[in-house]
């Protein structure tokens, strides 16, 4: 090899590598300006893991932009409350919120479609429907006119049927039940003559220590042992049907959002993905201590009777008829998810369902 030649490239090298670097650094600056936005959650800062995706999305943001992307994480009621979450992002007031958008049903079904709704899908298979179906674009045609972009940002998996005062038996019980249900699940329950509430987090216990309240479902184990309904409403049901797989939304104001540069926007996507999965996989790592707990405590764990599933899948179907027929955005995306309901549960008793049945026989047993 020639000694000159190869000592002058080398230099040519360093200097082009030099002036690359002197030209970055403006065009890096550009693409990566400070941003300031305030999320308000509508949850406390005592449910850590629900809580935490809002913390979860902020840290990524920042540390992917060198503390450039700033989103500044309020629990619920230190701006607005917690069922006010969404409105106060749609109006400004806040640039982003951490929400389930079941909680805002009653302004129009259409909203309960992107978190959960009963007899729907579980958390995977949710997932699924949103990234590769549609969901996520679907359901932000709707929230577009709502001033609003939302991308999944946590899931609980499927949650616990609730804490009641009494037991649960039979249909005949659940008549005149006061029961604070999320989502337009209450709209079912309705039809069996439970009276629904919708009453938020932090409000739950002391109604239902004073009686205002028979019933109440808020997630599943782990949040609900730091919660303590196992001490007022000792009575534990399962499965919460109305929430096979609710996933928690990462909603933004929709004017701050699309003026945002093109990376950030791709980056508050990844962003919340990225929250989304982790949400999940820690409750499927809290929740099976807790539950040992919560049993340990005083628990009386059951599940709803065959019964009762029965009529609350009937009724449900019956809602869902009337919605259809009235609400024309509901229809549309009800029936993409409906579509891959059927396929999804036709696949899932191969596989999964045969592998997951051994392995709870084997743990039965006392073999894991």
């Amino acid at each position: 090899m020639d000694r000159r030649l190869f000592i002058k490239r080398a230099s040519l090298g360093g200097l082009g590598a030099a002036a690359a670097s002197t030209l970055a650094a403006p065009a890096l600056a550009q693409s990566t300006p400070k941003v300031n936005w305030r999320l308000t959650s509508s949850f406390p800062k005592s449910l850590d893991t629900i809580y935490g995706g809002a913390e979860v999305i902020s840290k990524y943001v920042s540390e992917a932009t060198d503390g450039n992307f700033q989103i500044q994480v309020f629990a619920a009621g230190e701006i607005v409350p917690g069922l006010q979450a969404a409105d106060a992002a749609a109006a400004g007031t806040v640039e982003a919120c951490h929400t389930v958008s079941y909680y805002y049903w009653g302004k129009d079904p259409v909203w309960a479609l992107g978190a959960a709704v009963p007899f729907a899908l579980n958390a995977r298979g949710h997932n699924a429907w949103q990234y590769h179906g549609g969901g996520i674009e679907m359901f932000n045609e709707f929230l577009a006119t709502q001033g609003l972009v939302g991308f999944p940002g946590g899931n609980t998996g499927v949650q616990m049927g609730g804490w009641f005062r009494k037991e649960i038996k039979t249909v005949a019980d659940m008549q005149g039940l006061k029961m604070r249900i999320g989502g337009f699940a209450g709209k079912v329950v309705e039809k069996l003559g439970v009276v629904p509430q919708q009453i938020a987090g932090g409000d739950i216990y002391p109604s239902l220590e004073k009686g205002t309240i028979d019933a109440a479902e808020w997630v599943g184990p782990y949040d609900d042992e730091k919660l303590g309904f196992y001490k007022v409403a000792p009575y534990y049901y399962y499965p919460g049907w109305w929430e096979g797989g609710p996933t928690v939304h990462a909603m933004f104001n929709k004017a701050a959002y699309d003026g945002l540069p093109k990376a950030y926007q791709s980056l508050l996507r990844t962003a919340c993905q990225a929250a989304d999965a982790n949400m999940l996989q820690k409750y499927d790592w809290l929740n099976p201590p807790a539950i040992k707990r919560l049993v340990a405590a005083g628990a009386k764990l059951s599940p709803f009777s065959p019964e009762i599933l029965s009529a609350c899948f009937d009724a449900a179907n019956q809602v869902y008829a009337d919605m259809e027929a009235t609400n024309p955005t509901f229809k549309k995306i009800w029936e993409s998810i409906k579509a891959f309901r059927g396929e999804y549960y036709l696949n899932a008793q191969i596989a999964e369902y045969n592998y997951d049945t051994f392995m709870m026989i084997q743990q039965r047993g006392g073999k894991l």
